[in-house]
């Protein structure tokens, strides 16, 4: 009698499943996705593009400065001064050399502005350089 309790307890532990490679799977999967996700960067303000019949879409715009309408200078949501505009390019250009600057001026900036920011961008060794528009 006691021998066949004994059997039963051990044949009940037998068929239990096993999670342990299921998680390790999951775990292993969710840092995959998390290190190849890409991640939106944002220039820090939002403004209003003027608009383009013809427009191209870039895939790998990872510097983006935006130009408000009273001609403030942003990059990744920090106003910079415009003497410190291409100190801060160099910077974001080494951290990913093969990104494309992209300037989302708005309409109402000044076009001294945009000019100021494109030199900055071709003084500090960078020459994919894209405004943004509108699209239709």
């Amino acid at each position: 009698m006691r021998r066949t309790i004994i059997q039963a307890a051990s044949e009940e532990d037998e068929s239990e499943i096993n999670l342990t490679p299921m998680l390790d799977v999951v775990f292993i999967m969710l840092i995959f996705f998390i290190v190849t996700a890409s991640f939106v960067k944002e220039a820090g303000i939002d403004v209003n593009r003027p608009d383009a019949q013809t427009r191209e879409v870039l895939e790998n715009a990872n510097i983006l400065v935006a130009i408000s309408e009273s001609n403030e200078i942003w990059i990744d949501r920090r106003r910079i001064d415009p003497r410190a505009v291409r100190a801060v390019l160099e910077r974001l250009h080494a951290e990913n050399p093969e990104g494309a600057v992209v300037i989302q001026a708005d309409k109402k900036a000044y076009t001294e502005t945009v000019i100021l920011v494109m030199d900055s961008a071709r003084l500090a060794k960078i020459f994919n350089i894209s405004i943004a528009a509108q699209d239709d």
